[in-house]
């Protein structure tokens, strides 16, 4: 049994298919009334299995009138091979957007790569969105969600994951159980066989390395970068999907070198005719710095840049 593929502290992937994952540190969900927001795991789909973690601003002054909540649904990223919303940065947060969007969360633990290959994210994502539909007048914490009033986000894979989910909710033509406002995918994740100056460059070499690992792991067997779950270029969608495509905000790390794949994916919606589209940059932060740092100014300021999408796109 030799060893096939690593990322150092998180992942080690065996020849005879055996996977081990090195978890950072974790944090439990909390129903601490005391705290600004409340936090309670759910279970998805027991078979396969999904889970996620749902929060709740516990703001009862902030909603004298027990009004309606916009609802969040978050993909988290790891290349689509590791990752969860249970680790302690994914944790603190959203727990603390729930509060600064006064907003119902929503993040999904779907199954991973490379024991579950892709499309099996998207689809494992999408249930989500039915699982709601379903729960709504069941689960607690949905009693004021406003299921017209939905946003998608998630960061790097997650936001690869945000983008195949809204158009596969379009795609079932009215029969998805909710609204989608908005999508906003922080650091997307995309590729394709060719590569863009950034990745060619030599200080690029240990992340293009590394990516393309995470790709060879979670795309199909039979395909390469330009499957269409890597390279949105190559995914064929109907010219009505584009039409009724929600409000899109791009969010993009300066020293990121995927930033050029943020802005390329923001320049193609623009193309297929989506109607608002607006890429927002972080001109000195790295990929996902808002899970690295989640209390910093840099977070505080995304935090605020989503909440502001978001109080716009319900307004509408």
């Amino acid at each position: 049994m030799s060893l096939i593929a690593e990322a150092p502290e998180f992942l080690q992937v065996f020849s005879d298919g055996t996977v081990k994952r090195f978890n950072p540190e974790t944090s439990p969900p909390s129903l601490d009334s005391s705290n600004k927001y409340i936090s309670k795991d759910i279970i998805i789909n027991s078979s396969k299995p999904i889970t996620g973690r749902l929060f709740l601003p516990n703001s009862p002054n902030n909603n004298p009138n027990k009004k309606l909540l916009p609802l969040l649904v978050y993909f988290h990223g790891g290349g689509f091979c590791i990752g969860s919303t249970t680790w302690l940065g994914y944790d603190a947060f959203l727990g603390e957007f729930s509060v600064a969007s006064q907003s119902i969360i929503l993040s999904i633990d779907y199954r991973l790569a490379p024991e579950h290959r892709l499309p099996i994210a998207y689809e494992d994502c999408y249930a989500s969105l039915e699982w709601l539909g379903e729960n709504v007048e069941v689960e607690p914490f949905l009693e004021h969600a406003d299921l017209n009033n939905v946003f998608l986000s998630g960061d790097s894979a997650g936001g690869n994951i945000s983008h195949h989910v809204a158009v596969k909710a379009i795609q079932k033509n009215g029969l998805c159980p909710v609204k989608i406002k908005g999508m906003m995918p922080i650091h997307p994740y995309f590729g394709s066989e060719e590569r863009t100056e950034k990745e060619k460059r030599e200080e690029s070499f240990e992340d293009v390395r590394m990516n393309d690992m995470f790709w060879r792991l979670s795309v199909p067997e039979d395909s390469n970068r330009d499957y269409f779950g890597c390279n949105f270029e190559k995914n064929e969608v109907s010219e009505s999907v584009w039409l009724k495509f929600p409000a899109v905000e791009v969010y993009v790390a300066g020293e990121d070198f995927l930033k050029e794949r943020g802005v390329m994916y923001g320049e193609f919606l623009k193309k297929k005719g989506v109607k608002e589209v607006k890429v927002v940059e972080a001109k000195d932060e790295r990929h996902i710095f808002h899970v690295f740092y989640p209390e910093s100014d840099a977070t505080r300021l995304l935090q605020n840049q989503m909440s502001q999408f978001m109080k716009r796109c319900c307004e509408h």
